[in-house]
Formats: structure tokens, C-alpha cells, sequence
């Protein structure tokens, strides 16, 4: 009798344990074939366009504008304005926000830009647009800045510098010192205009001067147009001097304190951020969702179950 209980006991332990091991061998390949289906849902989204499986969801449109303004870098009007027509044009957009730090750059691809938000604005006027400044948003940013709903900033960011320059060096004493001589052939007089390696003549300094008014007359009629009645005109307002944001405040050249999160939380009511011309950001952002979700399965599988 003692052998047939010891026997029944050995066999249920068996059984039992080949259980486990069955439970087992099902969870590993159900966590594998996850991995599998989730690497695959990620090789295809980011394949086609990663941006469009993150904007599911009503959202802030974060454009950041850093660095110098300039063709080929991160602050272009080309992945600037790319970036705008994307936010403009996504259903989900509850508000654009533009990330500002920067000292300025080209007056030509600051006013490709201000001219966009211009004409996205006009077209979707039930989508805000701001702009916030982090340490600067001077000159040629300020000049984007500018055609924004409204300017924000720290009571501590450089704002301003509405003016136009054009800057180099003169060699010409050095030339002298060390005996070197220039040799400049031309085809037409102005031809070697501004070159650093001769004299500055009266000429080349006036016809600069007037190049650089008539840059700066753009910048400031673009300005008021933006800013309108906030903007109180000084003798030094577009003088080119940079201010803080607590005298910007003051002379109206932005509008309030605050940051792209707050903006977010306490002007658009948003929850959610999204970065629409930071590649990375968005993969990131994607890659967080694979992996929150991978984590939460492999956590279910792993978990103890009664079956």
C-alpha cells in the first residue's frame, strides 16, 4: 500500500513538473515571437515615417530653431519651414510651439521663415503658434520669432538685436609688416568689393552701409507687422542692442515669461510633446513605446500564474 501511494506521488511530481517546463517553454516563445513581431512593426515604421505612429494622439508640435540660422544647419528655413508644414497640416496639432536659441544668422532664411508662419497662421488659424526663447533669441532669430502669436522667454534671455551687420577683417597692415603685396585682377571695378586683403575704400564702406539699410529696413518693417501695437518704439528699439527678457517684457518684445513646457501645460492644456524636427527625439520617443510595451509583456509572462 505504501509502494502504490509512494508511486502515485513520484508520478504527480513527473506530471507536475513536466508542466512547468511545458508553461515555460510557451512563455519563452511567446516573448520571442513579441520581439519578433515588435522589431518588425518597428523596421516598418521607421522605413516608411516614424512620425506618423507617435502623432496619434492630440499634441503640442515642438519646432526647435537652435544654433545659427544658415543653409545646411539644423536652423534652415528649409527644415524649418518642412517641419512647420508638417505641424500645420497634422489633425492632432493642438498647438505649435517654437523652441528659440540662438544669436541669429541670415536675414534671408529668417525672413523664408517668418514668412511661413505668416502664411500658416493665416491658413490654420485654429492652431496657435508661439515662441519661447531659451539664453537667446537675438537678431536674425528674434526676426523669426517675431511673426509668433505671442514671444515668451526667461526673465534672463538675450532678446532683440534688430539690426543687420556685415563683419570680416583687414590683413592690409599685417600685409605691410611682412612684406607681402597683394595682387588682386578684376573684371570689374566692384568686383573685389570688401576683400579683406586690401584697403577699405569710402566707396566700398557707403555702398555696404546701404546694402545693410535696406536688409535692416526689411527686418524692422517685418517686426512691426508681427509685434504690432505690443511693441513700444524707442529711440534704441531697433537701435541693434540686445536686452533681457525682463526689459524685453518692458519694451514689448515678448509678451510674458515661460518655457515650452509651460506654455504646453498652462496655455495649451497639452499633455503630450512632440519634437518635430528632431530626428532623434522622435525615434526615441517611438522606441520608448515599443519598449514600454515589450517590458509590460515579458513582465506578464514572467509573472507567477495559477492554472
Amino acid at each position: 500500500m505504501a509502494e502504490s501511494k509512494s508511486w502515485e506521488q513520484d508520478t504527480l511530481q513527473k506530471l507536475l513538473f513536466e508542466t512547468l517546463k511545458e508553461q515555460r517553454r510557451k512563455r519563452r516563445w511567446n516573448i520571442f515571437f513579441k520581439l519578433i513581431f515588435f522589431s518588425l512593426a518597428a523596421f516598418i515604421i521607421f522605413s516608411t515615417n516614424s512620425t506618423d505612429f507617435i502623432l496619434t494622439k492630440p499634441h503640442t508640435a515642438v519646432i526647435a530653431i537652435h544654433g545659427i540660422i544658415a543653409s545646411g544647419n539644423q536652423a534652415s528655413a528649409d527644415n524649418v519651414i518642412a517641419a512647420l508644414e508638417k505641424a500645420f497640416d497634422e489633425k492632432n496639432t493642438q498647438g505649435i510651439i517654437l523652441d528659440i536659441n540662438s544669436p541669429g544668422g541670415s536675414a534671408v532664411q529668417a525672413s523664408y521663415i517668418y514668412n511661413e508662419i505668416v502664411r500658416q497662421r493665416a491658413l490654420h488659424k485654429n492652431i496657435p503658434l508661439y515662441a519661447t526663447c531659451q539664453d537667446a533669441c537675438a537678431s536674425a532669430a528674434y526676426y523669426i520669432a517675431s511673426g509668433a502669436q505671442a514671444i515668451y522667454a526667461n526673465p534672463a534671455s538675450l532678446v532683440g538685436s534688430i539690426g543687420s551687420l556685415i563683419d570680416g577683417f583687414g590683413f592690409t597692415g599685417t600685409m605691410d609688416k611682412l612684406g607681402v603685396q597683394r595682387r588682386l585682377i578684376t573684371s570689374g571695378m566692384n568686383k573685389g568689393f570688401l576683400d579683406p586683403f586690401s584697403p577699405l575704400s569710402k566707396e566700398d564702406e557707403a555702398y555696404a552701409k546701404h546694402m545693410l539699410d535696406e536688409v535692416h529696413s526689411l527686418f524692422i518693417h517685418d517686426v512691426k507687422q508681427g509685434r504690432g501695437n505690443r511693441l513700444k518704439i524707442t529711440d534704441e528699439t531697433f537701435s541693434g542692442r540686445v536686452w533681457t527678457g525682463i526689459s524685453g517684457k518692458t519694451l514689448g518684445l515678448i509678451d510674458g515669461f515661460g518655457s515650452v513646457e509651460t506654455i504646453t501645460r498652462d496655455i495649451l492644456k497639452s499633455k503630450n510633446i512632440i519634437r518635430y524636427n528632431d530626428e532623434n527625439d522622435l525615434l526615441q520617443q517611438l522606441s520608448g513605446r515599443f519598449t514600454s510595451s515589450l517590458k509590460q509583456s515579458i513582465k506578464s509572462e514572467l509573472a507567477p500564474s495559477i492554472s
